[in-house]
């Protein structure tokens, strides 16, 4: 099922942005690092599959439930027509529009 679009795509994705300062060291690890609110950015390997999963073809409206640092959406609107993202967490939803505008995605 390897697809390597989805690897272009995350090597396109500067994941460092999507994780706190303290962490940014190990942020190109394939392992999951903390977020805010007692989260965490999911392992490079994990997001990988998940997107693969979703057999993408590009036209495709997508709901992510939980954003996080916001990471897999921005993966997610390189390979989808649309992404309309969720969270609980007032925290991690402002800081994910913060990263989302460095890194150049629109919000």
């Amino acid at each position: 099922m390897f697809e390597e679009g989805v690897l272009k795509t995350m090597s396109e994705i500067p994941r460092h942005l999507f994780v706190p300062e303290l962490y940014r060291h190990a942020a190109y690890d394939d392992c999951p690092l903390p977020i805010e609110e007692g989260q965490t950015i999911s392992q490079p390997y994990r997001v990988d599959i998940m997107t693969q999963c979703l057999g993408l073809k590009g036209k495709e409206r997508v709901v992510e439930i939980g954003t996080g640092s916001g990471y897999q959406a921005a993966i997610l609107s390189r390979l989808a027509s649309h992404i309309f993202t969720v969270e609980r967490h007032t925290a991690l939803v402002s800081s994910a529009k913060t990263i989302l505008k460095q890194a150049g995605m629109i919000i």
